[in-house]
């Protein structure tokens, strides 16, 4: 399972708040707070500072490696920040990106930096065409996409297919697209992982957190082994570890057990 903390996006108020002001104090405190709740990879993402971009992705990974030895992600629109994030990583460690599609454009910007860097790579399930209607939709993309990185060079392993979840507001199958696409695609590609921004599914409902939480159980019993999320959220976390328990994917039930120490099933 790989957690990717979520928080250090300036699209929150709190963090694009510290990097005006260049308050390093305030973004190695979140740093280290997702780090010790269980983040495998920090997102670190600041794409909606037009023309500010390049600047801040170099003052970002800088302030956040000061505080963790946590991986980071680095997640970008533009190529040149993503170039910027990755060329600053510290060594001993396999980046990630986040993220290419099978957007003519976008594959080929990313593609090189994915393969210079041999980088992780977050893959989203669209096309040129636009955002996939249905599981079968997304089994095309995700083929096409896979065959693509593999032919340039990157392992299954190293592929995290976004499979692209929609509001529920929206359409009442949104949900199950999902779940099923993530059983077409593990079915055809079993070396593969996946992650997403689970608190998609949830935009524009009530009780939002109740939805992304058993969002989180329904898609990991699919086969969904990560997630771009809030890894302080203990509900939240405390469901993934007994998921992974109960699925099996916990030896003796240790992490779950390790949880539990910890005080997460308060």
């Amino acid at each position: 399972m790989l957690i990717i903390g979520e928080l250090i996006n300036t699209s929150r108020k709190a963090i694009r708040e510290a990097v005006e002001t260049r308050n390093a104090g305030y973004i190695q405190e979140v740093a280290c707070q997702q780090a010790a709740a269980g983040a495998n990879y920090l997102d670190v993402n600041c794409g909606n500072m037009v023309g500010q971009e390049i600047e801040i992705m170099s003052w970002l990974v800088d302030t956040v490696q000061q505080a963790v030895d946590t991986p980071l992600c680095i997640d970008s629109p533009d190529e040149a920040a993503l170039r910027t994030g990755l060329s600053l990583l510290k060594p001993g460690y396999k980046p990630m990106v986040n993220s290419i599609s099978a957007e003519e454009k976008r594959y080929n910007a990313v593609i090189p930096l994915v393969k210079e860097f041999a980088a992780k790579i977050v893959a989203l399930c669209i096309e040129d065409a636009g955002m996939p209607a249905t599981a079968e939709d997304r089994l095309r993309i995700a083929t096409n996409l896979v065959e693509a990185l593999e032919k340039d060079g990157v392992a299954q392993d190293d592929i995290y297919l976004d499979p692209l979840i929609k509001p529920l507001s929206t359409n009442d199958k949104h949900g199950r697209e999902v779940l099923d696409a993530i059983r077409l695609i593990k079915e055809r590609f079993p070396a593969v992982h996946f992650t997403c921004g689970l608190s998609n599914i949830s935009y524009g409902l009530p009780n939002r957190a109740v939805l992304n939480r058993l969002f989180v159980v329904q898609t990991m019993t699919a086969g969904m082994d990560g997630y771009i999320l809030n890894p302080t959220d203990k509900a939240m976390m405390g469901l993934v570890y007994a998921s992974r328990a109960l699925l099996g994917q916990d030896k003796y039930c240790t992490q779950f057990l390790k949880a539990h120490r910890k005080g997460l099933y308060e």
